[in-house]
């Protein structure tokens, strides 16, 4: 009878023992989920707000990209109306293709009852193309940050734009350089170009030499 009251006992510990390690096991993982849950929660937190930061940065750049289609609208416009008369406008057409965002030009000419939406390289021949290379190149001059600063430099301006119009081009130029206060550098083979300059030089090749002498305006 004694020897079994000791095996109970035995047995009575080491179920107490087995109890002891579990319940530290069973406190352990409590703690362990615990600290995973308040780790969740931290993530979760910190999950939502990038969502929402992506999401603000995602409207913020919505709205760049608006306002900057507009800008440059505008200036394109301006341009070509300015050379070629008010019945020409260029429409931007923004998109997303394969998570990149895009922009197509447009050359819009209205003819009264009609409206006429080409790409700039169909329109009116390469002198459209010419003028919103311009427009790009002066939008880009001043809508950048920080500012580029320093004369505005072209190289053969308007190579494209048909005789009756280059009169136009070369009182834009004018009015560009006063307009944004910033000097304008070209080389051109065009007169009516060279005839807006305050200063003008001409360079002439002899005999394998380049002669550059200033031209009287």
């Amino acid at each position: 009878m004694r020897e079994k009251l000791l095996q109970l006992e035995e047995a009575l510990n080491q179920l107490e023992q087995y109890y002891l390690i579990r319940k530290g096991q069973k406190e352990q993982i409590e703690k362990e989920l615990l600290e995973k849950e308040e780790k969740l929660k931290k993530l979760t937190a910190e999950r939502d707000k990038l969502e929402k930061t992506r999401y603000l940065l995602l409207v913020a750049g919505q709205y760049a990209r608006e306002q900057a289609k507009k800008y440059l609208e505008d200036i394109a416009t301006s341009t070509l109306q300015y050379v070629f008369g008010p019945e020409i406008s260029l429409e931007i057409e923004l998109s997303e293709r394969a998570g990149a965002n895009t922009a197509e030009f447009f050359v819009v000419s209205d003819y009264g009852s009609l409206k006429v939406k080409n790409r700039p390289e169909d329109a009116r021949g390469g002198g459209v193309v010419d003028i919103l290379s311009l427009a790009l190149r002066i939008f880009l001059l001043n809508a950048v940050e920080p500012k580029i600063k320093g004369p505005l430099l072209l190289d053969e301006p308007g190579k494209h734009v048909s005789d009756e119009f280059v009169s136009s081009l070369a009182m834009f130029l004018k009015e560009t350089s006063r307009h944004f206060n910033r000097q304008v550098i070209m080389v051109t083979h065009n007169q009516n170009l060279a005839g807006i300059a305050d200063k003008a030089f001409l360079v002439e090749l002899k005999e394998g030499v380049s002669e550059v002498r200033e031209l009287n305006l």
